[in-house]
């Protein structure tokens, strides 16, 4: 698996999960337990992960959306 990217904003988020879903690219989000424990204070950022394959072309999605630097 690789990040897509990593985010702090669950809207974001949220977002991009549902236009890869749309997109048909499976995606799981890593470290939502740590980052809640931590009282949201920002100092871990969730991660947007996808498979191996799917990776070219979910960053080549959030890029075209404008969601990556």
């Amino acid at each position: 698996m690789r990040a897509v990217l990593s985010t702090n904003d669950l809207v974001r988020l949220s977002f991009l999960q549902a236009v890869l879903t749309d997109a048909g690219i499976g995606h799981v989000v890593l470290d939502s337990f740590s980052a809640a424990v931590d009282g949201s204070i920002g100092a871990v950022p969730r991660r947007l992960m996808v498979g191996d394959d799917d990776w070219a072309m979910a960053t080549q999605i959030c890029a075209e959306l404008g969601e990556l630097p």
